[in-house]
């Protein structure tokens, strides 16, 4: 498959991408490939199945854990992660990792994390949590894939499978995803930079059924010219429904990413809007 020209073009783009320090721009990789972006972008997604922007997130995000979970220092961490300085490192950490280097570097050493996974309408959902509350409520295809992504966060902890108690902790979210209406009150153990967790903390005030903008949660966090890093903040979330991030929309009111896949966050919001008996309709004005 690699002597068809195009797919090779894709590998070399590929490569392009895990070696370099900052993220090659889309022009930079048409031009490399001799295609308009518009082709490669669309040659790319065929063939990967991810678009160049979701498979430099996802190396990166994967070189750094390899090198922060390898590494004696956070600074070995950082040359061998292919970064020239430690400033652009711990910018780029915080919103790949959903928190700073130094604490995903403990992995959350010495603390034990009960899980259990089960099954609803969205997929395969787990939930995990600590003595403190939940910590983690994470939605996948399956139980395996989920189970990976728990340690991958928590790399140094005790993880343990929860019993027949703790399985009604899942089966509570389950209902709550199915009929959001019940409502959903749970203690959490939300670890994050200080910035995600007010956007975090944010996310919890919007009521039930209504939607707002990422504009907006950064006018409530008093920083207005964050958007940016209020959606990155949304997009590290690791508490699904429970920190309700599918209630942040554009400013036009359509549906922008969503950590766990757009189907699944226009299910959530029709649910809601129709346990409130009306339609979606974009963000609510108040």
């Amino acid at each position: 498959m690699l002597t068809d020209p195009r797919v090779a073009s894709v590998a070399e783009a590929c490569r392009l991408i895990e070696s370099a320090e900052d993220v090659p721009t889309l022009a930079d990789l048409a031009d490399a490939a001799g295609m308009s972006r518009f082709h490669f972008h669309r040659l790319f997604k065929t063939v990967t199945g991810v678009t160049p922007k979701a498979y430099a997130a996802e190396r990166r995000a994967r070189r750094m854990r390899d090198e922060l979970s390898r590494a004696s220092t956070v600074t070995e961490a950082i040359y061998g992660a292919g970064f020239n300085s430690s400033s652009r490192f711990y910018a780029t950490a915080s919103e790949v990792l959903g928190m700073t280097p130094t604490d995903f570097r403990c992995g959350g050493d010495g603390t034990t994390i009960r899980f259990a996974i089960g099954e609803c309408s969205l997929g395969s959902i787990l939930v995990a949590a600590t003595e403190k509350g939940v910590c983690a409520i994470l939605l996948g295809h399956d139980a395996e894939g989920l189970e990976r992504d728990l340690q991958d966060r928590f790399p140094k902890a005790r993880l343990l499978g929860g019993d027949s108690g703790f399985k009604q902790l899942v089966a509570t979210v389950v209902a709550f995803v199915e009929a959001p209406e019940v409502g959903l009150d749970l203690p959490l153990d939300v670890r994050g930079t200080a910035f995600q967790q007010q956007v975090w903390q944010a996310l919890r005030e919007i009521p039930f059924g209504a939607t707002t903008t990422y504009a907006k949660i950064a006018q409530r966090i008093e920083a207005p010219k964050a958007v940016r890093a209020v959606a990155q903040a949304c997009a590290s979330n690791p508490i699904a429904v429970a920190i309700p991030c599918h209630r942040v929309v554009r400013g036009n009111g359509a549906l922008s990413g969503y950590r766990w896949g757009l189907e699944r966050k226009r299910a959530l919001l029709d649910r809601e809007a129709a346990s409130r008996g009306r339609v979606p309709s974009g963000p609510e004005r108040s």
